[in-house]
């Protein structure tokens, strides 16, 4: 079962559920873990979701944890960069665990899709 982690600054929640839905199938499959607020949001989209705590206290550093411990496959995390966020540092520690343990981690919708395409592609030829 792929596991993903799934967080988006509040600015891009509705983004996070809108893509979600547009690709139910495969999330539903999927073991999900997201930070306390965006977990919400897809449970009532209609998803099961493991919530960590908020990212702001300590969320992403749980998700980051979970890559660094190979317990993770992908990160979505749809960043808000118009906005400045007080947890940033725990924010490029998260980015910097999924770039030291080649994780891949998609940051905007496109990206996102993107990395679908290529996690589909992947189960088709079983590599």
């Amino acid at each position: 079962m792929i596991r993903i982690a799934m967080i988006a600054h509040d600015g891009k929640k509705a983004d996070m559920v809108s893509f979600v839905l547009k690709n139910k199938e495969l999330f539903k499959t999927a073991q999900l873990y997201a930070t306390s607020t965006t977990g919400t949001f897809l449970e009532k989209a209609g998803f099961t979701v493991t919530k960590l705590l908020s990212g702001p206290v300590g969320g992403d550093a749980q998700i980051a944890a979970k890559v660094a411990t190979g317990e993770l496959d992908f990160v979505f995390f749809f960043r808000d960069p118009l906005y400045r966020h007080p947890h940033e540092p725990d924010v490029q520690m998260l980015m910097r665990m999924c770039d030291v343990h080649n994780i891949p981690l998609a940051t905007n919708p496109a990206a996102a899709e993107f990395l679908l395409k290529g996690m589909i592609a992947d189960e088709d030829t079983d590599i």
